[in-house]
């Protein structure tokens, strides 16, 4: 990874919107807005991410459309750990996980879950 992506991948603001939505303004200018159901959906953890394969386990529509988002924790310098409504709380999200799965039309070439 070059300085250039490096910076790519570094927020410069994170803010919990209440219960519902996380946004992030990244170092280049850039915002995310995510709803905390999306990212339970896209969470990187083996209970919901085959190690070995990377397949596919959680169902995202299992995940519940009233979903909140509880509590956010930083996990070093590289990304975040969340607490959802629904229990789940083991997922490490790095930064760069997190521009991956922006919800934003800049991104057309995502095959993340919605």
């Amino acid at each position: 990874m070059d300085i250039k992506e490096s910076s790519f991948f570094q927020p410069k603001e994170l803010r919990k919107k209440g219960n519902k939505e996380f946004r992030i303004l990244w170092s280049d200018g850039h915002e995310s807005l995510y709803t905390f159901r999306r990212l339970r959906q896209n969470c990187p953890c083996a209970l919901c991410v085959e190690e070995i394969t990377g397949r596919l386990i959680l169902d995202p529509d299992s995940v519940p459309q009233n979903l909140e988002g509880l509590k956010v924790q930083a996990v070093g310098q590289y990304g975040l750990r969340f607490d959802f409504s629904d229990g789940h709380t083991t997922g490490i999200y790095t930064f760069k996980h997190l521009r991956k799965c922006c919800p934003c039309d800049q991104h057309p070439n995502q095959t993340l879950r919605t």
